[in-house]
């Protein structure tokens, strides 16, 4: 039987895990958040969660995917709560106007290799946009893409809502689906 770890110790872990992981978690956050500002943020927030989770009695067995999964999760977040900002606002070129999913891609400002990715990504998001039923794809390029709201699609095409968010997550489930092997990778 083991003695149950001391407050000393679990402070000498969380030290340990933070420094271990900091600049790989903050390289990680920063190609996904242009802001640094937000990136700091961010990950003051994961550091913070995350000292207070390791104190709960059921402990952290990958402190690593925790990490980053925590990160991903706040950085969804963020952008989230930015939703409002007007996708022209955010600085893309009118090359990616009908395919922008600026909040999910890496950074254009992040390198050659982040660049690469984005174009690889948009490229295969589109071919997967294009594979869904008009419905489905008119639906999630006009919320997600164009900002309009389900209210405003409703009164423009005479289709309820209910019938426009079902379309919507069906679009979404197939994206997902048809992505995860690309995100993966």
């Amino acid at each position: 039987m083991t003695a149950p770890i001391t407050t000393s110790e679990q402070d000498q872990d969380i030290t340990a895990t933070v420094l271990r992981e900091r600049s790989r978690l903050w390289h990680f956050i920063r190609r996904r958040v242009a802001d640094q500002t937000d990136a700091d943020d961010i990950m003051q927030d994961v550091f913070y969660e995350f000292t207070q989770a390791y104190h709960l009695p059921e402990p952290i067995e990958q402190a690593s995917a925790w990490l980053f999964r925590v990160a991903r999760n706040r950085i969804i977040d963020r952008f989230r709560k930015k939703k409002e900002v007007a996708l022209e606002d955010m600085g893309a070129s009118d090359e990616d106007e009908e395919c922008r999913l600026d909040l999910m891609l890496p950074s254009p400002d992040a390198g050659p290799e982040a660049a690469y990715t984005r174009a690889l990504l948009l490229e295969e998001l589109q071919l997967a946009l294009d594979e869904l039923p008009a419905n489905q794809r008119d639906v999630f390029v006009a919320h997600e893409l164009d900002g309009v709201s389900f209210k405003e699609m409703a009164a423009q095409t005479g289709v309820s809502i209910n019938t426009l968010l079902a379309r919507k997550r069906y679009a979404v489930l197939y994206l997902r689906q048809r992505l995860q092997a690309m995100y993966e990778e």
